[in-house]
Order: C-alpha cells, then structure tokens, then sequence
C-alpha cells in the first residue's frame, strides 16, 4: 500500500456564455434540419476536459484544476467553467 494520495480527476466543463455567438452549434442546429431531424430546440456546444492528477488529494487537484482554468482552458469574458470531481480511474 502507498503512503501518499491516489490519483484524483476532476472534469472542467467549458462552454460559452449567454450572448456569446455559438457558430458550430448554429451549423449544427440547421444541419440536423437538413437531415430531417427539425424538433431540436437548441444545440450548444461545451469542452469537457477530464484532467488526473497524481500524488494529490482532492483539495488540491480542485485547485490545480482552477489554476489551468485560469490560465489555458478557458476567457472568463466569453466562457462559464463548471468543475466537479470524478470518482477515481
């Protein structure tokens, strides 16, 4: 048995804001008219990163995960982040 922690994921969602134009969702949306398939409402599209961490506890790999938010996976002007933990692989 390890001393340390075991490996923790979590799952950062990124998707786009309201008011923020959605053109592959639109394409997507029209698309699915053209195949017959006109009863969809609305299409929005969303990122979903799974990130595992190693060697950390919980705490920390929700802290980690906000660091990459920050800094690579997501513009606060146009994106809304969710992150939430995923049970262990």
């Amino acid at each position: 048995m390890s001393g340390g922690p075991a490996s923790v994921r979590v799952e950062v969602r990124v998707e786009l804001k309201e008011g923020v134009l959605d053109a592959e969702a639109l394409s997507i949306e029209k698309s699915l008219g053209l195949l017959g398939i006109p009863s969809v409402r609305r299409v929005t599209t969303a990122r979903v990163y799974d990130l595992e961490f190693a060697g950390v506890d919980a705490r920390e790999a929700d802290r980690l995960a906000g660091v990459a938010v920050d800094r690579l996976l997501a513009n606060p002007v146009i994106h809304r982040v969710t992150v939430r933990p995923l049970s262990a692989p």
